[in-house]
């Protein structure tokens, strides 16, 4: 995989595993931000609210650097951290992993229980659809109308997306394109006459879903 690129899950997906009549219901769901990880995991609580354990981890990010897990009331380390490694042996990421357990009367013991979250988690992971996507940055340009033509060259060879554009006397247009093209479109629309480019403006942003 490129060093711009990363790959997710497109939709929810599920899986299920039974061991000794302990059920095991697994979620993977795609998300952007920690905040909407846990809204999702206090959704499934309360949508499961009689299972024994709802555990979970995610993984956000393109460097894939932010993460966390949780065992529920699990054994240490026998339910987050499979799930987590689930993600990791796929190199995914925005994707949050559930699985819910419903105790069958019948002790797993950790190494069982590790397998158990281990194959569930595998289990909606491989049943979800997955996508890889471009890690973009944005840059504004600003220039002087007479130079519109040779911003609009520049952007019909170089085809960033036009994030926002306005066009007066002076004009502005925010364009986004990905991680490893932007400095050659930088350079270029910086040797327009009148062009420039506030550094403030300049900032790295995950390409959105369509």
């Amino acid at each position: 995989m490129a060093e711009d690129t990363y790959r997710t899950v497109k939709t929810v997906s599920e899986g299920h595993y039974t061991e000794k009549r302990s059920r095991f219901l697994s979620f993977a769901i795609p998300v952007r931000t920690p905040a909407e990880a846990m809204e999702h995991v206090r959704e499934y609580r309360k949508k499961y609210y009689d299972a024994r354990h709802v555990c979970w981890a995610y993984m956000l990010g393109a460097d894939r650097k932010t993460f966390r897990v949780s065992d529920d009331g699990e054994p240490s380390s026998t339910a987050g951290k499979p799930i987590l490694g689930q993600i990791n042996s796929r190199e995914l990421t925005d994707i949050l992993v559930i699985v819910v357990r419903y105790f069958g009367g019948i002790e797993l013991g950790t190494g069982g229980l590790i397998v158990a979250y281990r194959t569930a988690a595998a289990a909606a992971i491989a049943a979800a659809e997955t996508e890889e996507r471009t890690v973009d940055e944005t840059l504004t340009v600003v220039f002087e109308y007479p130079s519109l033509n040779s911003i609009m060259r520049i952007i019909k060879e170089e085809q960033p997306e036009i994030v926002s554009q306005t066009f007066e006397m002076t004009c502005e247009m925010t364009l986004r394109i990905r991680k490893t093209l932007f400095e050659n479109l930088k350079t270029r629309l910086l040797k327009v006459e009148t062009a420039y480019i506030p550094p403030a403006d300049s900032c790295k942003i995950p390409k959105l879903p369509e």
